[in-house]
């Protein structure tokens, strides 16, 4: 009998006979803010809030991306911040590096609630509640359909979050940088002032940086434009937003070389 042949076209292709659409990406870093967590509160951990974003990380794992995140630790960290005034700059970073390991651990958990297995790697030696990063174990644990979160940023003062999710999106082979962030991308202008501000759909990476238009910090613009690896920018508040951006959908803002 001869064998029939499907031709599959825009990331389509046939399950039990039914045309469905396949996910533009096999492996992503997904970059949280502290921030993120807090929902409507002043600081801390809204429970509701991170218990809704990973359901929305779930609802991609289930469609069998390979999924990394770095989270930052703004949400715990501000509440000391005033403290901080005057603090020499390493110890203070060593301390949002510490927070960012306690957010690690919150989503892990959430996410075990969910179903979902997570790892937390740290970049500081923390072993008696996170692992040390390994790239090699990371790489691992992602084949194995595990989320893995990276805490403590780099393990180094002077360096953000965002550089740390450039970082760790090249070490493990990251098809894209998704940042999740309070609006739905990037901005000719700050759209909560200007309401004439448009959304871009596209920008290279050359005039994100000399436009200064802060998608990412300037180390992590120029690490991942050097990469040549992609950043998607879009709103963790939209509900199925992050599924759209790994289906290849128009959501957000692609910052491409």
């Amino acid at each position: 009998m001869p064998k029939t042949v499907f031709l599959c076209l825009n990331k389509q292709t046939l399950k039990r006979g039914i045309l469905v659409s396949v996910p533009a990406y096999k492996r992503i870093l997904l970059k949280l803010s502290g921030e993120a967590l807090m929902g409507d509160d002043a600081y801390g951990i809204n429970r509701a809030t991170i218990t809704r974003i990973v359901n929305e990380i779930k609802e991609v794992v289930d469609l069998g991306v390979q999924v990394a995140v770095v989270i930052g630790g703004g949400n715990i960290f501000r509440g000391v911040a005033p403290a901080a005034e005057g603090m020499d700059r390493a110890t203070a970073d060593y301390m949002g590096m510490l927070a960012t390991v306690m957010n690690a651990m919150a989503l892990q958990d959430a996410m075990k609630n969910v179903g979902l297995n997570a790892r937390v790697q740290s970049a500081l030696n923390i072993e008696q509640v996170a692992e040390p990063y390994i790239r090699g174990k990371a790489i691992r644990y992602l084949e194995e359909g595990r989320v893995v979160i990276f805490g403590a940023g780099t393990g180094n003062p002077f360096f953000t979050t965002d550089t740390a999710a450039a970082l760790r999106g090249m070490e493990i082979n990251a098809e894209i940088v998704i940042k999740a962030t309070k609006v739905d991308g990037v901005y000719t202008d700050d759209p909560k002032t200007n309401p004439e501000a448009m959304r871009y759909k596209t920008i290279s990476f050359d005039e994100a940086i000399i436009k200064n238009l802060k998608v990412m910090d300037a180390t992590a613009l120029t690490l991942c434009r050097d990469q040549k690896l992609p950043i998607a920018v879009f709103s963790i508040f939209k509900q199925g937003a992050l599924k759209k951006v790994v289906m290849g959908g128009d959501e957000g803002t692609m910052v491409t070389p």
